[in-house]
């Protein structure tokens, strides 16, 4: 595994520091696919970044583009070309998941800063070679794990970091729907980096990562269970830190509602319901800008001396992401999602595929390629 022994204690270059490029008064910036991740988070994010001006869309659906983002973008069908433009600073991937490795390698190659929608790529190797491609090419390289951001998880994590609840015992998180009809789309669809794991699953492990570093095991139970799947749509997976253990889950036929954090601590818990608010506000047309932008409508509760009280202490804030990267280009901070961190979540869902494969626990080696 590619310096992510210690995942928590990775350090983010700089670019003041290992980039050493110009400073960009508006990084000109592609946008690779216009699909739903596209068109719903990075698009409206990207136009509301002071220092960003998306000038390029690589897409098929050139009317759609220029009737929503504007007549003076520059779009093109060809994503291997688009990548290579010579006046791009910046590179957004928001394509199918089996062309995020080569289409981000690409342009590394031709000098451009990027950034990776989730999955980072398909596989450990992809993306510690693509980590070390940006070391070499003294670019930011970037990963959209944009739930870093949500109002529920910033605020978990604040609750954790404070101590209130002593010692952790258990924490579940969850990401469901009900789906029961089979979507065309290649994300339900069998092939490379399609299912529900490698959808959910890179976001669920990001999160967990960053509270608490790399586990002591994984076991992983995936699942197809709709009549008509071809693909996961539903998993389990435990988690064992030792004194303490998580369970990521997710599933497309979860009608009755559950809960997105439960978090057991000897001294209470804390449950929140509903998903962060901020995908449906850009569903909407919303953007940071608009009042009332990613202030949750159901706050997670505190269970605690007999005690029910709100607590949530945080407003989501994905913009902050966008903002973060321009920021460490220009070098004045650091990579919001280093790629170092992200190649541990990478690690992490391949043995996760080994251990529903293998139907056993799976030991976590910090060293492991």
């Amino acid at each position: 595994l590619h310096n992510c022994a210690n995942f928590r204690k990775v350090s983010p270059y700089t670019n003041e520091a290992k980039l050493g490029m110009q400073t960009f008064s508006e990084l000109r910036t592609l946008l690779v696919g216009y699909g739903y991740a596209g068109k719903t988070f990075h698009a409206p994010l990207l136009c509301a970044t002071h220092g960003i001006k998306l000038t390029h869309v690589a897409s098929s659906q050139a009317a759609q583009v220029k009737q929503q983002l504007g007549a003076d973008i520059i779009v093109l069908a060809d994503y291997e070309t688009a990548v290579q433009l010579p006046d791009i600073d910046l590179v957004v991937i928001a394509s199918p998941n089996d062309s995020h490795a080569p289409l981000a390698e690409r342009a590394l190659r031709a000098g451009k800063h990027v950034v990776v929608d989730k999955p980072f790529a398909l596989t450990v190797k992809e993306a510690n070679t693509l980590t070390a491609l940006a070391e070499e090419q003294h670019l930011l390289l970037s990963v959209f794990h944009n739930p870093r951001f949500d109002a529920d998880f910033q605020s978990l994590q604040h609750l954790i970091n404070s101590g209130r609840l002593g010692p952790i015992a258990h924490l579940e998180s969850r990401f469901d729907r009900f789906r029961p009809e089979v979507r065309q789309r290649w994300r339900e669809q069998a092939g490379p980096g399609a299912g529900l794991w490698f959808d959910l699953g890179p976001h669920l492990l990001d999160q967990c990562l960053v509270l608490f570093g790399l586990p002591q095991t994984i076991s992983a139970s995936l699942k197809t269970v709709r009549p008509d799947a071809t693909t996961t749509d539903w998993f389990s997976v435990l988690l064992d830190y030792g004194h303490f253990s998580v369970t990521l889950g997710a599933s497309m036929l979860a009608a009755a509602p559950s809960a997105r954090f439960t978090l057991q601590a000897q001294h209470g818990s804390w449950q929140k319901f509903g998903l962060d608010i901020q995908e449906d506000q850009l569903k909407q047309g919303l953007t940071p800008a608009d009042a009332n932008w990613g202030i949750e409508l159901q706050p997670g509760l505190l269970y605690q001396n007999e005690q029910i009280t709100p607590y949530s202490t945080a407003v989501g804030c994905n913009q902050q992401y966008y903002t973060a990267i321009v920021t460490a280009i220009n070098g004045g901070g650091n990579n919001p999602v280093p790629p170092q961190q992200a190649c541990a979540v990478m690690h992490m869902l391949e043995l996760a595929e080994q251990s529903a494969n293998e139907a056993r626990v799976v030991q976590i080696f910090a060293g492991r390629q």
